[in-house]
């Protein structure tokens, strides 16, 4: 570590803090092309952030170690990924700083939005303007893909198409189209390995990539997107292993949505609306029914929301 940089971190006293937004993503598309050698599955997803977002709050210890508090009390251990996240910048410039991670969420735990994936992004993007390190774009993205294939997407969020196993990001421009203006995300009592819906996936679900890329050419003409085109290529095997999606999908359309989509490996579903009243009227029969029911939009961030004090 060069002089500067241990002056910025003795600038940053302990005791001293950042609050951070970390946002939740939907996948628009996501085909899966087949297996690859590595034992991953080759993807093409268009991604988009919502806004709907866990807090966090990174404060300097004198201690030697990063811990987690949060509000989930099962996710304050050191696997979190933010955890991770946090060990690798450290070890990545032998810092012996201290931090505190407290972790208020919002997103969904295990439900095909991001959020852990959001997090570990937000503590790097956080740490590099926080504590001015001098690591590149490459550098970031490098850190963000050994952590997990949704990573690198959250380094920048907004629109883009994500290949791969997700970490190779094309962002797109955010043409976002009126009928998606209002997002209805309803999450199931249930969680949702990845690792095994992957691993469940028949050779039948493999897709040749066209769903993403009609998507694709429709966002690039101003949002002229038909419903139709967004694809899941995981979202017949869900349903069909977990009895409880496929009973919130129904239940979702009987409320009145246009079209109900899995967001990743789910269980989370969303619905796409234009208007505002719509949306909430059917956000309201469906928590009548006892459904975990976010109204919300896309947001097109340049990278973290921080606050310093």
């Amino acid at each position: 570590m060069s002089h500067a940089q241990n002056a910025v971190l003795q600038l940053n006293k302990a005791g001293s803090s950042y609050f951070v937004r970390s946002y939740a993503k939907i996948n628009l598309t996501l085909d899966v092309l087949g297996k690859r050698a590595d034992g991953y599955h080759e993807l093409v997803t268009i991604m988009q952030t919502v806004d709907l977002y866990d807090t966090l709050c990174l404060t300097i210890t004198e201690k030697d170690c990063v811990q987690v508090i949060c509000s989930r009390p099962e996710l304050s251990h050191e696997e979190n990924l933010v955890v991770r996240a946090a060990q690798m910048v450290r070890r990545s410039f032998s810092l012996t700083q201290g931090l505190l991670i407290e972790l208020y969420k919002r997103i969904p735990v295990a439900a095909g939005l991001g959020g852990g994936s959001s997090n570990a992004a937000t503590v790097l993007l956080a740490l590099q303007q926080w504590w001015r390190l001098p690591l590149s774009l490459p550098d970031m993205l490098a850190m963000a893909a050994s952590l997990g294939s949704d990573v690198p997407f959250f380094l920048r969020g907004g629109l883009a198409v994500c290949e791969g196993r997700g970490e190779r990001i094309t962002p797109l421009a955010p043409h976002w189209p009126t009928k998606m203006r209002w997002l209805l995300l309803l999450k199931p009592a249930l969680g949702v390995s990845t690792a095994t819906v992957f691993r469940s996936l028949p050779a039948s679900d493999y897709t040749n990539g066209t769903c993403s890329q009609a998507v694709h050419t429709a966002l690039a003409a101003k949002g002229q997107l038909h419903l139709e085109h967004l694809h899941n290529s995981l979202e017949r095997g869900v349903l069909e292993q977990y009895p409880e999606v496929a009973q919130a999908r129904e239940a979702l359309l009987r409320a009145g949505a246009p079209c109900v989509q899995l967001s990743g490996s789910g269980p989370t579903l969303f619905a796409p609306f234009s208007l505002l009243d719509t949306a909430a009227h059917v956000q309201q029969r469906l928590r009548a029914q006892g459904y975990e029911v976010y109204l919300t939009c896309a947001i097109h961030p340049n990278g973290v929301d921080i606050s310093f004090f």
